[in-house]
């Protein structure tokens, strides 16, 4: 077992202090800064160079709901007191998003609209398509009531019976049955919609994820209202209007404690930053790649995890305005095809260049290998490139890639990881993984099923229960 390296306590005075140091800086580890800091604990937040050069497009997730009916997203920004200011720049949207696959284009929003759209391609029946949209309705208001209402996060022991199936009065919680049971292109369209919109690697995310996904769009999407700052940087200010520090690392780093306090050690610079707690907010085997295979320097045990994951790829695309068709919705989800992986696209308003749109495509590379992960790549954005063209016919030499250096461990995209077998929403999260020294992993992974609502209630309750730890 190799433990985190001790440093000689002489090392101590050239050491710079915070109550908490937390490595990372995607959507779980701002909020959960944010939340240790308005506690009146001093926070630094290190986030890789290669991500603070990333276009502001490129770091918004694919969808954003929950912003109505006291979804988790709006109780999120109200418990981090973003003001109402900022909270409107977050535009309510009837469209959540569109399914394009030959040969149907369904629209994805209200309950009205998406049983219309089911009907309209033949999907379901007029009965069935109301049926099945009012049970999700159901199902999915469940898990977010609980959602809300639960510890989600726990530090130590189990809760005895902390995983339960249990529903909510005459309901049971999971996936209805005729969503489940569905077949042919509806179990298509619906295997698309929960690969789109969880974080998950290879795994497929519980019956209770599944609901609570399938249910978000039909509360409609959110939009972005003029220029950013959009969700992520508004959670940055948060960060900041909380005295807390962001600090670029360009470089290598190593776990090392001093004096019983964790923290990194700067290969670059020799420098020292600790803190009476450390919150890794990255996967731990991105963190562990960092190491590489340098015998004399290995990783820490902590970082050796057994995890499956996969690689999300993100690859930004610009297009002309005008050549962007009619009725073409901002979020577009495209199924697999026999050869190729589900992808997903986000429109964007370029900042850089007028009358131009981002499009921001992300996929899960099949079988990524990280020896041909290069190549792998190319491969698969041209893929998505010809299946940009084929959706926007008169874009022709018009559409362009453009080359991004995506950061190696501090990201929301890239390497996935999936969680152990019966880990996950619903059972709660245990933050610890060393007493001494003190540091606590945010595991996407868990949370991973649950997509955008897991990263924002892994940061919200996890940063108040790492704040309480720090009381």
């Amino acid at each position: 077992m190799v433990e985190i390296p001790v440093l000689d306590p002489s090392e101590a005075p050239r050491a710079r202090r915070w109550d908490a140091l937390l490595l990372g800086s995607g959507i779980s580890a701002l909020v959960a800064a944010a939340r240790i800091g308005a506690a009146g604990q001093r926070v630094l937040l290190v986030e890789e160079a290669e991500r603070t050069t990333l276009p502001p497009a490129m770091k918004e997730p694919f969808f954003l709901g929950g912003l109505r009916d006291d979804g988790v997203l709006d109780g999120c920004l109200r418990a981090l007191s973003v003001p109402l200011i900022d909270r409107r720049r977050l535009a309510k949207e009837r469209l959540a998003y569109q399914i394009a696959a030959d040969p149907y284009r369904l629209d994805v929003g209200s309950p009205v609209v998406t049983a219309d759209e089911l009907v309209t391609w033949g999907l379901a029946k007029p009965d069935d398509a109301q049926a099945l949209v009012r049970r999700l309705i159901e199902a999915s208001e469940i898990e977010r009531t609980l959602l809300l209402e639960s510890p989600f996060v726990r530090i130590g022991r189990r809760v005895p019976g902390a995983r339960t199936a249990m529903g909510m009065g005459n309901h049971k919680r999971g996936l209805p049955g005729d969503a489940s049971s569905a077949s042919g292109p509806l179990a298509e369209v619906i295997a698309a919609q929960i690969r789109a919109l969880s974080n998950l690697g290879q795994s497929t995310p519980s019956p209770e994820s599944q609901a609570r996904l399938l249910g978000l769009g039909l509360a409609g999407g959110i939009g972005f209202g003029g220029e950013p700052p959009w969700l992520v940087d508004l959670l940055r200010k948060r960060v900041t209007a909380q005295f807390g520090d962001l600090r670029a690392l360009n470089g290598a780093l190593e776990l090392v404690s001093v004096s019983g306090q964790p923290g990194v050690r700067i290969a670059r610079t020799g420098e020292i930053w600790l803190g009476r707690v450390l919150v890794l907010g990255a996967p731990t085997s991105s963190l562990r790649d960092l190491y590489g295979d340098d015998p004399m320097r290995p990783p820490p045990s902590l970082l050796e995890r057994e995890t499956r994951r996969a690689y999300r790829a993100a690859f930004l695309f610009r297009i002309p305005t005008p050549l962007l068709p009619e009725g073409m919705g901002a979020r577009i989800v495209l199924p697999p095809r026999t050869t190729e992986p589900a992808a997903t696209v986000t429109a964007f308003p370029c900042q850089t260049h007028p009358h131009q749109v981002d499009l921001v495509a992300r996929a899960i590379v099949p079988d990524a290998d990280p020896a041909r992960l290069e190549a792998q790549l190319a491969e698969l954005r041209q893929q998505i490139s010809d299946r940009l063209r084929a959706l926007m016919p008169f874009c022709g030499e018009e559409l362009l890639q453009i080359d991004v250096e995506l950061p190696r461990w501090d990201a929301d995209d890239g390497w996935l990881e999936d969680p152990p077998p019966g880990t996950g929403w619903p059972a709660e999260i245990d933050l610890r993984i060393s007493s001494r020294p003190p540091i606590y992993h945010l595991d996407r992974a868990a949370v991973a099923g649950l997509g955008l609502e897991g990263d924002l209630l892994l940061g919200w309750r996890g940063g108040d229960a790492i704040a309480g730890q720090l009381a």
